[in-house]
C-alpha cells in the first residue's frame, strides 16, 4: 500500500524543512523525503555558518531581496525555534585604492537592496571593533550575524514534524511518474509514494529531481571549498567575521567565529565533477593558512581540531551560467514546484524562499489554514549552559545530567539520550553531534564517541554492526569490539 500525501518534499535540508514548516501551517497532509539518514549533511551543514546581510547579490535578484528578508527576521525566528544565534556583524577589509573602490561600489549595491546600517569605516574604526585584524579600513555590515546551521536545519524539521509534517529518512528519490488521475508516484531506494503535489528541494540533486519531472535544460558542476576549525582559545581575537574585498563571483577565504566559541577559516574554492567528495587534503589547508593570515594572523597549527569541506554548486541553464534563485511553478508540469539554484545565501534567505514557494502551491491549491500551528520548538537543554543552581536542580531531577559523556563540551548523559531520542528518528552518530555538541570539542570524540556508540546500541537495539557515522555505508564496526 503506497503511502499518500497531499504534497512530498523532496529534500530535508535548511530550505526543504523551511518549506515543509511552511506548509504545515496549512492543512495539508505533508511528507519530506530525504536521502541521506538526517537532514543536515549537505550544504546546510557544510558552510561558514553566517547570516549575510544581503548587500554582496544582484539588484533586482531573488537572492538579494530574499537574503535581506531573512537577515531582518531572523532574530525572531532564532526564538522561535531555539536556535543559537549572534548578530555579531560583520567586515570586508581592504587596503589598496582599488579596494576602497569595490567597497564603494559594494556600499552602493547593499543601499540599493535594502541592506541596512551598511558604512565604510576607517583603520581606527575597524580596529576598535576586530583589534586583531590587519586592514586599513572596511565595509562594516551591522546586521550580519552567526548561527548554528545543524540547530537551525533541525529546528526547523522538528517543528514541521511538530506541526503535522512526516519525515522518511534514507529514501532517494529514483523515479517520478505522473499517474493519470493527476497524482504522482514517487519511487525510492525503499519504497513508493503517492502525492498530488511535488516541491523539488533537493539541493545538490535538484537538476536530477527536475530532470524526474519533466523540466529540462538546467545543468550543474560545483567547487569545493575547505574549512579548517580551531579551539575555542583562539575565539576572544574574533568578535565578528572578517572578509576580504570580494571578486565579482567570489567571497574569498574569511575566518569566522562560531556561536560556540571556535573560529573557522576558509572556504577556498576548487573546481570540482565529483559532488560527494568531502576530502581536505594538505596542500589546501596549506592555502588557507596562508591566504586568511594576511587579514587575520593568529591561525597556528597548535590550535587546529578538524578540517571539513563543503560543496558549492554552479548552475547552468540554457542560456549560461546561473545568477539568482529559480522559484518556479510550470503549467506544463502541473502541481510542481522547482527550486534550482538555492546557494549561498540560501542558509540566511531559507524561510522566504520557503513562502515564495509555498506560495505557489497556496495560490493553486488554496488548502484552508492550521488553525493549530505551533511556531515554537524548543532544543536540547545544554547542562553547560545552565547555572550551578539550575546544573543542581537538573541533577536532582534527572541522575543523567550528572554523568558527563563528552568532556570537552560538557555533554551529559541526559542530554545524549535525549538526541537519541529525537522526534526525527535519527540514529547516527553525527546525529548525536549536531544535536548535544558532542565529539566537538578539542579531542573530537577521542574519549565520549564509544560511550555514545554504545547507549545508540542500547537504546535503539542496534547490533554492533548497524551503528552508522553519518551516511549509509559508514559503519563504525564490522563486529563486536571490547
Amino acid at each position: 500500500m503506497l503511502k499518500k500525501y497531499d504534497v512530498l518534499v523532496i529534500g530535508g535540508g535548511v530550505v526543504g524543512s523551511a518549506i515543509a514548516r511552511e506548509l504545515s501551517r496549512y492543512q495539508l497532509k505533508i511528507g519530506v523525503l530525504e536521502k541521506n539518514p538526517d537532514v543536515c549533511l549537505e550544504m546546510s551543514a557544510r558552510n561558514s555558518a553566517v547570516l549575510h546581510g544581503g548587500f554582496a547579490y544582484e539588484i533586482g535578484t531573488n537572492k538579494a531581496a530574499l537574503c535581506v528578508e531573512g537577515c531582518m527576521e531572523f532574530d525572531e525566528v532564532a526564538r522561535e525555534l531555539d536556535v543559537p544565534f549572534i548578530r555579531t556583524g560583520k567586515v570586508l577589509v581592504g587596503n589598496t585604492p582599488e579596494d576602497m573602490e569595490s567597497l564603494k561600489e559594494t556600499l552602493r549595491i547593499g543601499k540599493i537592496n535594502g541592506a541596512v546600517g551598511l558604512e565604510i569605516i576607517d583603520e581606527k574604526r575597524l580596529k576598535e571593533l576586530v583589534p586583531a585584524v590587519e586592514g586599513s579600513f572596511a565595509l562594516l555590515s551591522p546586521m550580519s550575524g552567526i548561527l548554528d546551521p545543524f540547530q537551525y536545519t533541525i529546528g526547523l524539521a522538528e517543528n514541521a514534524v511538530k506541526n503535522g509534517a512526516r519525515y522518511h529518512l534514507m529514501r532517494e528519490v529514483t523515479g517520478i511518474h505522473r499517474e493519470e488521475d493527476g497524482t504522482y508516484k514517487v519511487e525510492t531506494s525503499k519504497e513508493d509514494f503517492r502525492t498530488k503535489w511535488v516541491i523539488n528541494a533537493a539541493g545538490l540533486g535538484a537538476v536530477k529531481i527536475s530532470e524526474m519531472l519533466g523540466i529540462t535544460g538546467y545543468k550543474m558542476g560545483g567547487t569545493r571549498g575547505h574549512y579548517i576549525v580551531l579551539d575555542k582559545a583562539v575565539g576572544d581575537l574574533l568578535p565578528m567575521p572578517v572578509y576580504p574585498v570580494p571578486s565579482t563571483t567570489y567571497m574569498g577565504i574569511h575566518v569566522t567565529p562560531t556561536v560556540e566559541g571556535n573560529v573557522t577559516v576558509g572556504p577556498d574554492a576548487d573546481r570540482v565533477t565529483d559532488l560527494a567528495n568531502y576530502g581536505v587534503e594538505q596542500h589546501n589547508m596549506d592555502y588557507l593558512v596562508e591566504d586568511a593570515s594576511t587579514l587575520w594572523p593568529h591561525i597556528h597549527r597548535k590550535d587546529f581540531i578538524r578540517n571539513y569541506a563543503g560543496i558549492q554548486p554552479t548552475w547552468l541553464d540554457r542560456e549560461g551560467p546561473m545568477k539568482d534563485f529559480v522559484i518556479e511553478a510550470r503549467e506544463d508540469v502541473p502541481n510542481t514546484v522547482n527550486l534550482i539554484g538555492i546557494e549561498s545565501p540560501g542558509l540566511t534567505a531559507a524561510l522566504p524562499v520557503a513562502r515564495r514557494a509555498v506560495q505557489l502551491l497556496v495560490e493553486r491549491e488554496k488548502p484552508e489554514m492550521n488553525s493549530n500551528f505551533d511556531p515554537t520548538r524548543k532544543r536540547i537543554q545544554r547542562f553547560a549552559e545552565a547555572t550551578p543552581e539550575e546544573q543542581a536542580e537538573l541533577i536532582r531531577e534527572n541522575p543523567d545530567y550528572g554523568e558527563i559523556i563528552c568532556r570537552c563540551e560538557s555533554v551529559t548523559k541526559a542530554e545524549v539520550l535525549d538526541a537519541i531520542h529525537n522526534p526525527l528518528g535519527v540514529e547516527t552518530m553525527i546525529g548525536m553531534k549536531y544535536r548535544t555538541r558532542s565529539m566537538m570539542g578539542r579531542c573530537q570524540g577521542g574519549y565520549c564517541q564509544m560511550r555514545i556508540a554504545q547507549l545508540l546500541q542500547e537504546e535503539k537495539g542496534l547490533d554492533v554492526t548497524q551503528v552508522l557515522y553519518a551516511r549509509e555505508e559508514s559503519e563504525l564496526f564490522s563486529g563486536r569490539v571490547r
